[in-house]
C-alpha cells in the first residue's frame, strides 16, 4: 500500500493533465450539436480504460448516446463491484456568467473549475486513477470490478433501463458504487447510505362549465381556486404533520444509531435558515431540520394556479384551478400507494360545489443501504484512511433514479462514495471539485477496493 500511495504521490501532475483533456470535450448529451463530441468523449473513456489495465472494453450502442463497459476480473472469490458513473455533462449557459471557458479546466486556489469537474467526470476519473494505482504497483486489484458508464445522465437516462434489462448476465456483480454525489461539507468526509423517493401529483378541480363574470356570479358559486386551497391547506396539522389517513403507516423509523449520528454533524439550524432568507425554520414537530429533509415523508405544493394571472384586472370566477404535488418518500413507502391515499383523501374531502381530478405523473422508490452492510463499512474504512478523519453517516433528501434501478434489476444496493460539495455549482456556470477532494477520492478508491475484500468474508460473490 505504501507503494501504491507513493505512485499516486509522484503523478499528481499528470492526473491533472488527463484529467484536462477529459474536462476539454463538451459532452453536452441534451444538444444534438455536441451528439459528435459525445461519441469522441465514449471513445475517450473507453481509451482510458484500456490504458488502467480494464479488459473488455467496450463501447455499446445504444438508441441515444453510447454506454463504455469494461472489467477485470482477476481475484476468483473476491466481490464483484460494479461501478457506475456517466461522462456527459450538462449545457454551459448562460456563458457570460463563467470565470473562465467551461470547457478549458482552470485551476483557481483550491478548486478545478470546468463543466464535468464535479458532475461527474472528476469522480468517475477519480476512480480510474485508483484502479491505475493499484494495477500498476500491485499488478492486479483486490476485487473483481465492472465499469459502467453512460453518456445519457443528464437526460435522464431514457435507454439505461433498456440496456441493463438487455445486459444483466455481463453486469452480474455484488454491489454497485457510485460516485456522483457530495460531501456534507468541505473537511467533512461523509457516507451516504439513503436517498427519498417521490411521488409526483396535478391536481384539478372543477367548478362551473366556463369562466364567470365575478360581479354577476360571485357569492353565488364556490371558487375552485378557493376551493383547493382550502384542500391543500388542510393536508398538514397545526405540528406540520401530514393528515392523510395511512400516509405513515408504512414509514421506517430513524434507529437511535442515526439520530445520533445526525446530530455529529456540523450543522446549525439558525444558520441554516439565516442561509436560506427565513426568518424561522417549518416542518413536523419532533424532529430536527435533518431528520426531517431525509428520513421522514414530506408532502410539498410545487405550484397552483387557476383564472387571470396576467397584466392588469379581468375580474374573473375561473372554471377551473390546479396544483402540483410532491410527496417525497422513506423507506418503506411506495410511490404509487401514496399517490392513491392522496387521491382517495382529496377526493374525499373536496366539498361537493367541485369535482375533483387527481393524475398520478410519476414516482421513484426511496433507497438505503443499512449503514452495518459490508460495503458502507468497506467505504467508512476508506473514506478515514482517505482523508485522515473519521467519516460521518448522512442521508439525501433527493433522489437518483438509477440507484433504485440497480436495486429492482439487478437486486443490488449501491454505495454512494461522493467527492463533491455541497457549494461545487453543479449544473451551474464555474462548477469545480476541490483539489483537495480530488486527490483525497484516488486514495480513498484505492482503500475501498482494498478494504471490501475483508469486510466483504464468505459472502456468495457473482461475476
Amino acid at each position: 500500500m505504501e507503494q501504491v500511495m507513493q505512485y499516486i504521490a509522484a503523478n499528481k501532475e499528470r492526473y491533472l493533465s488527463e484529467l484536462k483533456d477529459f474536462l476539454s470535450i463538451p459532452s453536452v448529451s441534451s444538444q444534438s450539436s455536441h451528439n459528435a463530441d459525445t461519441q469522441r468523449c465514449a471513445q475517450w473513456v473507453a481509451d482510458h480504460m484500456r490504458s488502467i489495465g480494464m479488459n473488455n472494453v467496450k463501447v455499446m450502442p445504444t438508441p441515444g448516446h453510447p454506454v463504455v463497459y469494461s472489467e477485470w476480473l482477476g481475484a476468483p472469490g473476491a466481490p464483484t463491484v460494479l461501478f457506475y458513473g456517466h461522462y456527459d455533462v450538462q449545457p454551459v449557459d448562460p456563458l457570460n456568467l463563467w470565470d473562465s471557458p467551461p470547457f478549458e479546466m482552470s485551476i483557481r486556489g483550491e478548486k478545478i473549475f470546468a463543466r464535468g469537474s464535479a458532475d461527474d467526470k472528476g469522480q468517475v476519473f477519480i476512480h480510474f486513477k485508483g484502479i491505475e494505482a493499484l494495477m500498476k504497483r500491485n499488478g492486479r486489484l483486490p476485487v473483481n470490478v465492472k465499469m459502467l458508464i453512460e453518456g445519457e445522465e443528464e437526460v435522464g437516462s431514457a435507454n439505461l433501463d433498456d440496456f441493463v434489462k438487455a445486459n444483466k448476465e455481463l453486469l452480474k456483480a455484488d454491489l454497485v458504487l457510485i460516485s456522483d454525489s457530495s460531501m456534507f461539507a468541505k473537511g467533512v468526509p461523509s457516507i451516504c447510505y439513503a436517498l427519498r423517493g417521490l411521488s409526483y401529483l396535478e391536481i384539478e378541480v372543477a367548478g362551473p362549465n366556463r369562466d364567470l363574470h365575478s360581479g354577476s356570479f360571485g357569492g353565488s358559486v364556490h371558487n375552485p381556486i378557493q376551493a383547493l386551497s382550502e384542500m391543500i391547506a388542510s393536508l398538514h396539522d397545526k405540528n406540520g404533520r401530514i393528515t392523510i389517513p395511512g400516509f405513515y403507516k408504512t414509514v421506517r423509523p430513524l434507529s437511535k444509531a442515526e439520530r445520533d449520528a445526525f446530530r455529529k454533524l456540523p450543522f446549525k439550524e439558525k444558520a441554516y435558515a439565516k442561509e436560506l432568507g427565513v426568518k424561522e425554520l417549518y416542518g413536523e414537530k419532533g424532529f430536527s431540520s435533518l431528520e426531517r429533509v431525509w428520513a421522514r415523508p414530506t408532502l410539498e405544493c410545487n405550484g397552483i394556479w387557476g383564472g387571470y394571472t396576467g397584466e392588469g384586472a379581468k375580474t374573473v370566477l375561473p372554471s377551473k384551478a390546479f396544483a402540483k404535488i410532491s410527496c417525497r418518500l422513506v423507506p418503506d413507502q411506495t410511490s404509487g400507494a401514496v399517490a392513491k391515499l392522496v387521491e382517495k383523501h382529496l377526493k374525499k374531502i373536496a366539498p361537493k360545489t367541485v369535482d375533483v381530478k387527481v393524475t398520478f405523473l410519476h414516482g421513484g422508490e426511496a433507497a438505503i443501504t443499512p449503514i452495518d452492510s459490508a460495503g458502507v463499512k468497506a467505504a467508512v474504512a476508506a473514506l478515514e484512511k482517505g482523508f485522515g478523519k473519521k467519516p460521518l453517516y448522512q442521508r439525501e433528501g433527493g433522489s437518483i433514479p438509477i440507484v433504485v434501478q440497480f436495486k429492482k434489476l439487478l437486486g443490488l444496493d449501491t454505495v454512494l462514495l461522493g467527492f463533491g460539495l455541497p457549494d461545487e455549482n453543479a449544473h451551474s456556470p464555474n462548477e469545480f471539485l476541490n483539489i483537495d477532494n480530488f486527490y483525497g477520492g484516488i486514495r480513498t478508491s484505492v482503500h475501498f477496493f482494498t478494504e471490501l475484500p475483508s469486510y466483504w468474508g464468505k459472502k456468495a460473490v457473482r461475476k
